[in-house]
């Protein structure tokens, strides 16, 4: 099969998963300065959370363009990436709503924890699709950010239980580090051109 309807259908989901995510920041009732800073955890989190949904909508994007072709496995892989990605505007709204006390901000860091771990299956399930010899195989390398950011997530949660802060800081220390743009996949696929 051909990838175009996968990519398609990924982007229509990222895009709705973005603007669910927007819908939850209420206009303020009042035309004051404290009308809108009420809303500043609502917009931090959304903020936080708009950059986790553009890095995964990036690596999405150049990681479908190793593929050769889509397998069944790997449609089930990518909606089972969808649907973790798909429990983020809530997360986000939950932690926002209630000021990123700690079980907020824990469940959103598990949310996250387990997208990255969806994303890992996903990418296996290409690399096995398209062989050892693949351009997905060849560009991931040890793909050390990859296994880093699941054991920060995790990090991330213990240190919610303790200090939130703490916690939060793990998560965007993890969005930092993919935010830095991630040329592996334009690098393999360089030296694969003829």
């Amino acid at each position: 099969m051909g990838k175009t309807r996968l990519e398609a259908f990924s982007d229509g989901v990222l895009a709705i998963i973005i603007t669910i995510m927007v819908l939850e920041i209420k206009v303020p009732h009042e035309p004051t300065p404290e009308a809108l800073l009420a809303l500043l955890p609502v917009f931090l989190s959304y903020l936080l959370s708009f950059v986790y949904v553009g890095i995964y909508w990036n690596n999405h994007h150049h990681m479908l363009h190793t593929c050769e072709r889509v397998t069944g496995p790997i449609l089930w892989a990518n909606l089972h990436l969808l649907f973790w990605l798909s429990l983020l505007p809530w997360a986000t709204g939950w932690m926002g709503e209630n000021h990123f006390a700690a079980l907020p901000t824990a469940v959103y860091g598990v949310v996250l924890l387990v997208a990255a771990l969806a994303y890992y299956v996903l990418q296996q399930t290409i690399v096995a699709s398209q062989g050892p010899h693949s351009l997905l195989r060849l560009a991931i390398g040890r793909d050390l950010k990859g296994k880093a950011s699941p054991v920060l997530y995790l990090c991330g949660v213990a240190l919610t239980c303790v200090k939130p802060p703490l916690g939060q800081l793990m998560y965007v220390l993890v969005a930092l580090m993919w935010l830095v743009p991630d040329r592996r996949i334009e690098r393999a696929a360089g030296h694969a051109s003829p």
